[in-house]
């Protein structure tokens, strides 16, 4: 299990990860990080363009899976349902759980597995004590919260390392 705050790859967004390279690293299984990863907080449903790369990452043979922390139980679930992509709300990341049960219930291994993400200390910590690959984008908006300010200012120099190291997807 590793302690590892350092992500594999980083990006500016989901929009930034190909599908079909994804698959040719036979990533099978990618777990997806809700609120700020694949939409703003609060965004009820899917616009069309996530609808269109979760479309393009099924056709690739890539499920996703939407994996958050989110102790609202209606939130994921109604966002999930809507996308037609499986998910489990309030996930406890970092903690590992979570990411076993998924790959699990989906039938995958770590080695088949990814986590996409714009927390640090939640996404990508949880993604390596999982020993799944790790993809941080940037947060799609912080504005509204000042303590969303004080946690990404505090996760700037993983980034920074994260940038320097990312592999080539």
């Amino acid at each position: 299990m590793s302690v590892s705050l350092l992500a594999h790859w980083t990006g500016r967004s989901i929009y930034d990860l190909d599908p079909a390279a994804l698959a040719r690293r036979g990533i099978r299984l990618l777990l997806a990080d809700l609120d700020n990863t694949l939409v703003p907080y609060g965004v009820p449903e899917p616009d069309q363009p996530l609808r269109d790369w979760s479309a393009a990452l099924a056709e690739a043979g890539v499920t996703l899976y939407v994996l958050s922390n989110n102790r609202l139980p209606q939130r994921p679930g109604r966002f999930s349902e809507a996308l037609g992509v499986p998910y489990t709300g309030h996930a406890g990341k970092p903690k590992a759980a979570s990411f076993f049960a998924a790959m699990e219930r989906m039938g995958c291994t770590a080695a088949e597995t990814a986590i996409v993400g714009d927390q640090i200390f939640t996404d990508i910590l949880g993604g390596n004590r999982a020993g799944v690959t790790t993809l941080l984008v940037e947060p799609i908006r912080l504005a509204g919260n000042p303590g969303r300010y004080l946690r990404y200012a505090a996760e700037w120099p993983f980034r920074m390392l994260s940038k320097q190291r990312s592999m080539t997807l």
